[in-house]
This record gives structure tokens, sequence and C-alpha cells, in this order.
């Protein structure tokens, strides 16, 4: 028989965990039919709460279900990392188990791998119950990435994502500690279709993305995939140099045609403020992708396993 692996990040999610699961099993059927097992590799992220209990609830019914729970919090990036490590299925799929990610949808997207797809993505068409000024700079962060970036990355992209063992290899591959999955499933290729649904929102709990860490994560898929900020610096630099070229010619003119002396200390001012925020804002810019290259260059370990059932 094939395998199915469920790759399912928690954090803090005890309240939406056995619901999760009840709704997982509503597929069992479909893929018993087309003669597939599955197994259910729920990554613990450093869960506060009592999440672990919950799972080793389900384990002590269902052997099929295992337990990988790490050190710390290391984000959901390296428990997605640690499921892909782990899973042994034919096939693997990336769930969140507030159930934003519907389990119903499984079966379609099994369909579609059956028809000679490598991997069938989803996206959202619509960002029900999400803050609208967040809906804004999300929107703005696919637009910017799709022009600074070579790397197909939808607008409405979910890790909710069903792959062949084949990609999940290629994705095991791409070993960087600074990881941005989204990027990454669009560097390694192979053939998407991408499915649309109607945004769904979380069945219990609360999510743990607030703003900030939205911000900071939209930096590491920026720097991950693009070198558009460090040629925005050069040419800002180029261009402040040529402008200052032209502003020195301007004044020598000035001089010797009208003997009019360089005053206005206020505009002085300005235009050496100015000139320190561009230079330390390409200094930031530099500062980014060095702190990643130091990152990288230490080769720690993506994650840590405290306890694995």
């Amino acid at each position: 028989m094939g395998l199915l692996s469920v790759i399912c990040p928690c954090y803090n999610e005890e309240e939406s965990v056995a619901l999760f699961y009840q709704e997982l099993m509503k597929t069992e059927s479909f893929f018993r039919e087309r003669n597939m097992e599955m197994e259910l590799l729920f990554i613990d992220d450093g869960s506060k709460d009592q999440t672990v209990s919950e799972v080793k609830k389900i384990i002590a019914e269902d052997s099929r279900v295992h337990l990988i729970s790490f050190s710390r919090n290391f984000g959901k990036e390296a428990a997605m990392f640690a499921g892909l490590e782990k899973s042994k299925g034919d096939y693997v799929v990336i769930m969140d188990v507030d159930l934003q990610d519907p389990p119903s949808l499984l079966p379609e997207m099994f369909d579609y791998i059956q028809q000679g797809y490598d991997s069938v993505a989803t996206r959202r068409v619509t960002r029900k119950g999400e803050p609208p000024i967040r809906s804004f700079f999300a929107r703005a962060f696919y637009r910017l990435m799709r022009k600074i970036s070579k790397t197909e990355m939808m607008d409405g992209a979910r890790d909710y994502r069903l792959m062949t063992r084949q990609m999940v290899d290629a994705i095991l591959s791409m070993r960087e500690y600074n990881r941005f999955t989204k990027g990454i499933f669009g560097w390694v290729g192979f053939q998407t279709k991408w499915l649309e649904y109607e945004n769904v929102e979380r069945a219990r709990g609360e999510t743990k993305w607030n703003f900030w860490k939205l911000f900071l994560y939209s930096l590491d898929g920026i720097t991950a995939f693009s070198t558009a900020p460090l040629m925005l610096a050069s040419f800002m630099g180029v261009f402040f140099c040529f402008f200052a070229f032209l502003m020195i010619v301007f004044i020598i003119v000035r001089k010797l045609i009208f003997g009019d002396p360089v005053s206005g200390w206020p505009s002085l001012v300005c235009i050496i403020l100015m000139t320190s925020g561009v230079n330390f804002f390409c200094t930031g810019i530099l500062g980014q992708y060095l702190a990643k290259t130091y990152m990288e260059v230490k080769r720690r370990p993506i994650y840590l396993v405290k306890e694995e059932i």
C-alpha cells in the first residue's frame, strides 16, 4: 500500500488538536479505497500549553500518529522542515491544525496528484476575517516579490500543499538555516496545480502571527530570494554622488557669474540629514544580508528534538 504523510506543525493548539484529528479522519475512507495508508506527524514547536498532552491522548488510540516535540520554540519553518525530514510517505501534505487548511480538500488534491502533478498547492481568494491593514500589506508583499524575485510566489498562498516524494526530497536538499518555505516551494520548481478556496477562519484559539512577526517574516523572504535591495542601495549611492557633483558645479558657476557666496545653513543641515539617512538605510540593507550570512555560516541545527513518540 502507498503511504500519505500528514505534517501538522503545532504551537499552543491544545483546543484544536482533537477537532483537527476528527476532521482529518473523515477523509480516511477515500484514501483506503485508493490503497493508501496514512501517518500523522504532529510537530510541537515548544508549546507552553497542553498541546503535547492532547497529542499523546490521540497516540494512545491510534498508532499511526507520531509526535516530535522541540526543546523550545524554533518557529513554524523549522517545524515544517522537521516534518518533511521525519516523513516516510510516498506523498506528503503540510497542514495547520486550526482548520484554516480544510481537510475536506485533500481528496481533490490527491486526484490532481494522480493526474501527474508533482504538487497541489492552495491559495485563498478572499481574506475574510483578517484585519484590512494586514490584508493590504500582505498583498503588497506578494506584488513586490513578483517584481524583485524570479521565484514564483502566489498571492494568498498557504503552506497547505500536497507533494510527491521527489519534490519533498528536493526541498530537503536545501538545508539553509534562514528558511522561507513559500519561496523554496517555488524555487525547486516541479509542476504545481493551484487550488483556490475561500478563507476559513480558525476553528478555535487565536492566531500566533501578529503584524510584527509577519513583517520580520517578509524580510526573511525578501533577503532569501532577492538581491534587489542591494541593487537599490547601489543605485542610491550612484544617484547621490551624481547629484552632489551637479550641485558642486552649480555652486561654482553661481559664484563666478553672480559673485554670490554660498549661504543658508538650514538647507545645508537638511541635505546632511537626508544623505545621512540614506547612508544609514543602505547600511541597514547590507546589515540584513550580513546577518543572514552570519547565521548560515554558524551551521547551527535548524531544530532540536526534546521528545519523539
